[in-house]
């Protein structure tokens, strides 16, 4: 018997049939599948973001700049004229002591705050202003992030090591298992999943192109296999000759059979799904390791440099200030006040430098002291 060889048939007049069928099989799996999120494992939750520290010394230091705007305006109408003292030998003129505290003062927190806002401001290259730091190193700051998050935060060797110590795979495989026994052993599952079945064999039984490019397989395949077996070859001959039928017609005929015989036999599926569970623990060390070897290849190919880089660059320049002020802006305004408080001091010494560094070596002294006691 001679089988004319046939290019192989793509069917494409059933693909949205068929989309449909899988589109059903995607809601009975969603339908069933509806993991306990009470379940999770703490250790990979997402935590919320660490609030931002309330700093008390800021509400203190908040009235400075104001008390020392209202002291140079006031040294304007009385500055300690004419007096003096005398204190262990030294003569000490106190007239312009106002004024001088107030504007070293004031020019400590303006120094201060020019100095913080220049990170951030001008936004853009202005023609005499310039530009602020952070929005002119905007790329040079994503590359150099970029770069210390990929090498000491998340590596993938990090990841890798995180993924053994976690013992998430084995976790997540106990967690999907007992939840397939949970739902196999359903009979409304059961009940769904023959149904889809039968429906998804009849509808392509019913598709003569499927069963043209099904036989016109399995005729090449016999023709291979009998390619040196001429016993075998006459006797399919001869079969068919005396069934009147030939042997395309004939696989044909089977193949529109097969709805009613996978219907007869569909109680085997009651088997299989008591067995799955079972079979999924006895190969619970391959999966594990399947999955991990996928897992690590898919680390492996994540450039997390170029990820987080990219991800940076699409940043614009208020959306980095604010991401970098939303961190650290009550650390940045105690550094603005705490430069009224330097300046007023330096004030004390431009007044009178000897006794000025006396007193405040002694108060230094005294605060670093008392800080190492109650650190100790």
């Amino acid at each position: 018997m001679e089988v004319e060889e046939k290019k192989p048939v793509t069917t494409n007049t059933d693909s949205s049939g068929e989309e449909s069928h899988f589109k059903k099989l995607g809601e009975i799996i969603s339908k069933y599948l509806e993991f306990d999120s009470g379940s999770t494992s703490k250790d990979i939750r997402a935590t919320s973001a660490p609030t931002i520290a309330k700093l008390p010394i800021l509400q203190v230091l908040k009235p400075i700049p104001w008390i020392l705007c209202a002291l140079f305006a006031f040294s304007f109408l009385w500055d300690f004229q004419g007096f003096g003292a005398e204190i262990f030998g030294l003569s000490l003129q106190f007239e312009g002591i106002i004024r001088i505290i107030s504007v070293s003062g004031m020019i400590g927190f303006l120094t201060n705050w020019i100095a913080i806002t220049m990170l951030f401001r001008p936004v853009k290259k202005r023609p005499l202003l310039g530009q602020g730091l952070v929005p002119a190193h905007k790329d040079r700051i994503a590359y150099r992030l970029s770069h210390a998050v990929s090498e000491d935060l998340i590596n993938p060797e990090l990841i890798k090591q995180k993924i053994r110590e976690s013992k998430a795979i084995s976790h997540y495989r106990l967690q999907a298992i007992d939840h397939i026994e949970q739902i196999t052993e359903r009979e409304d599952f059961r009940k769904d999943l023959k149904t889809w079945l039968l429906e998804y064999i009849d509808s392509m039984v019913q598709n003569p192109e499927f069963r043209k490019k099904v036989s016109d397989h399995i005729l090449l395949e016999i023709e291979d296999a009998l390619q040196n077996r001429a016993l075998e070859k006459a006797a399919l001959k001869t079969y068919s000759f005396l069934s009147g039928q030939t042997l395309h017609q004939f696989i044909n005929n089977l193949l529109e059979r097969l709805p009613v015989t996978a219907e007869r036999n569909i109680g085997y599926i009651e088997e299989y799904l008591d067995e799955f569970p079972e079979k999924i623990h006895r190969n619970s060390d391959k999966i594990d390791e399947v999955i991990t070897l996928l897992l690590y290849k898919l680390i492996n190919q994540l450039n997390v440099q170029n990820l987080v880089e990219e991800n940076l660059q699409k940043y614009d320049e208020q959306r980095l200030e604010m991401m970098i002020r939303n961190a650290t802006n009550e650390q940045l305004k105690t550094i603005q006040y705490l430069g009224a408080v330097l300046g007023t001091i330096g004030g004390f010494v431009i007044w009178e430098p000897i006794i000025s560094l006396i007193g405040l070596s002694i108060i230094f002294g005294a605060v670093y002291l008392i800080d190492w006691w109650l650190y100790q």
